[in-house]
């Protein structure tokens, strides 16, 4: 997958080069751009922002470089040009995993008060990431390309990890352990130590199901329940 991504502070962007990301960058697993939108800006002072019409607080990213910009990464990405904004839908793991089958993808990280609203009609999707403002599009759009990237083929080392996620499924993930199998006085419940592998699969599909429903009660209503699921949350307890 190719990602570009335009942004006023591009260095914010370091950070894929680095860890899982970092690594599947270099094994050109996928390919992570970042233009600086101040680059097509007509203004000799290379400003990109204005007082917006009507008056109002802050100030409006404009529209000519963020315009130019678009169209110039789109001379070498067809992806979609993917906008952070607080209009657009709220970010999920079904989203991640309906980008991560994109080939191409731009991401426009927004700043200031927003963009001029002419700005749009290059935009094919908008996406936020929950009900709360931050500084700027580049603090959504590293946790969303995170998250899209994780999904890629490849990109883990394990392919089964990001199955047993929490989310991937619509469940939280079950509880997890490592040595030692005694840790001050606390034990590994017995039967992850069992070697009974349908036990071991049925009492983590408990948990995930019985956590869920405790934590995150609004997930698990949206969560189909089978007959084998149904009968775990009665005879498996947390």
């Amino acid at each position: 997958m190719k990602i570009d991504i335009l942004t006023l502070f591009p260095e914010m962007f370091d950070i894929f080069n680095h860890s899982i990301i970092g690594r599947a960058i270099k094994n050109n697993i996928i390919e992570i751009n970042t233009f600086d939108i101040r680059n097509c800006t007509l203004d000799k002072h290379r400003k990109v922002d204005d007082y917006p019409y009507g008056g109002g607080a802050g100030m409006i990213m404009a529209a000519q470089p963020i315009v130019d910009s678009i169209k110039t990464v789109k001379t070498n990405n067809n992806g979609k040009v993917i906008f952070l904004g607080p209009r657009g839908k709220t970010f999920d793991q079904d989203l991640a995993k309906q980008l991560s089958r994109e080939s191409e993808l731009i991401f426009l990280c927004g700043h200031y008060e927003g963009i001029d609203e002419r700005v749009y009609e290059y935009i094919d999707m908008e996406i936020s990431l929950g009900d709360f403002v931050l500084t700027g599009g580049e603090m959504a759009c590293i946790p969303i390309v995170d998250s899209i990237c994780r999904l890629i083929n490849g990109v883990l080392s394990n392919s089964n990890s990001c199955i047993d996620e929490s989310f991937y499924s619509g469940l939280l993930e079950y509880p997890q352990y490592t040595r030692p199998e005694n840790f001050r006085g606390q034990k590994v419940p017995e039967v992850l130590i069992s070697g009974h592998h349908d036990n071991i699969r049925k009492w983590k599909k408990a948990q995930s199901l019985n956590i869920t429903k405790i934590k995150r009660p609004d997930l698990f209503k949206k969560y189909v329940l089978t007959e084998e699921d149904k009968k775990l949350i009665k005879d498996v307890k947390l």
